[in-house]
């Protein structure tokens, strides 16, 4: 068959069109090859980003926990734990003979020793600065013990502890005799007593079997832990062992040697009282919390002598323990474990 005029010219022209899409790849291979290459990139230092992959995930480093790492000095760590509410309970007071001064505590507990602090007169309280005499000590008192009354406590259920680290102190022992005068049992506990007191009276039941107490007073610091049972503890020198002429280096040691004593079971959380801790948790708390972890050691300066000497102490036990974290309890003390121990 005669192709027409017409034909041929179509025909050409497919014939063109395919020899200029077969040669074309070859033009531009080499271009072709950087276009592959140019739509991946190393991984940047830090992600997790793959060759090829267009979709961005979390770096390795990233932390989605707002708890800074153990041992950090950072303060937005928090320790969130609600003690059960007391039932039916009924209102108790304890005032605390101390080495400085009177602490004072009122508060609602029920028959199963569930309780709750209804009023605190804590670190700040009042001090034996101006009782000069007898006098002085039982006007003091009277006014003082007439503040506590009018929160509801009735005067049966008031009670009177004298601290071990006190008894030390000669203007203790005229205060206690003045308050015997007045009708009142005052109670004197040793350290060991405290400190167990302490514990039960500030460790949650939950932290009982895995965590220990510590408590820096000024004339004696205790420790305590729950072990086979049965409760634990030892003595340190307190936060104004400077008084007696004792140095730093000494008491740093002394507390690293026996706070070995701690079975490593034990040291989960440090729970911590006393008038340095509660001046080191001040200085960080968030509005009425009831538990404030403390920063560590090194992220505090001391602003006199006695925060300095607990510091050291707060060191020694924070290295000797390998705990990290340490937390402030608002409401407890060893007077309130002392209220709980007894049978009513």
């Amino acid at each position: 068959m005669k192709i027409k005029p017409l034909g041929v010219l179509v025909v050409l022209l497919i014939i063109g069109a395919l020899a200029y899409f077969a040669i074309s790849p070859r033009l531009s291979g080499g271009n072709q090859g950087s276009a592959d290459t140019s739509t991946t990139s190393p991984s940047i230092p830090g992600s997790n980003r793959t060759t090829g992959n267009t979709a961005d995930e979390p770096a390795a480093s990233t932390t989605t926990t707002t708890t800074p790492a153990a041992g950090t000095s950072e303060d937005t760590r928090e320790f969130n734990y609600s003690p059960e509410k007391p039932q039916n309970g009924t209102l108790r007071g304890v005032v605390e003979v101390g080495a400085t001064g009177f602490n004072s505590f009122v508060i609602n507990m029920d028959r199963q020793k569930r309780w709750e602090i209804v009023s605190k007169d804590f670190g700040e309280s009042l001090t034996y600065e101006g009782l000069a005499t007898t006098e002085d000590i039982r006007a003091g008192l009277k006014k003082y013990l007439a503040a506590m009354f009018d929160k509801g406590v009735a005067n049966r259920n008031m009670h009177f502890v004298i601290s071990s680290g006190a008894q030390k102190e000669p203007k203790t022992a005229i205060i206690s005799n003045e308050l015997k005068k007045m009708g009142y049992v005052v109670n004197n506990v040793t350290a060991e007593q405290e400190g167990k007191m302490g514990f039960t009276a500030t460790v949650p039941p939950a932290f009982a079997d895995n965590s220990f107490l510590v408590d820096i007073g000024s004339g004696n610091t205790k420790i305590s832990w729950q072990e086979n049972g049965r409760l634990q503890s030892i003595e340190l020198p307190g936060a104004k062992y400077y008084e007696k002429g004792i140095a730093d280096e000494q008491v740093y040691n002394q507390v690293k040697t026996l706070v070995a004593k701690i079975p490593a079971s034990k040291r989960n959380v440090g729970f911590i009282l006393g008038g340095v801790p509660f001046t080191l948790a001040k200085q960080h708390r968030r509005g009425e919390e009831r538990y404030t972890v403390l920063k560590a050691p090194g992220a505090y300066k001391a602003a006199d002598k006695k925060m300095g000497s607990g510091l050291i102490i707060y060191k020694g036990l924070a290295e000797a323990t390998g705990t990290d974290t340490f937390v402030f309890d608002w409401d407890a003390n060893f007077t309130i474990g002392f209220l709980l121990s007894l049978n009513q």
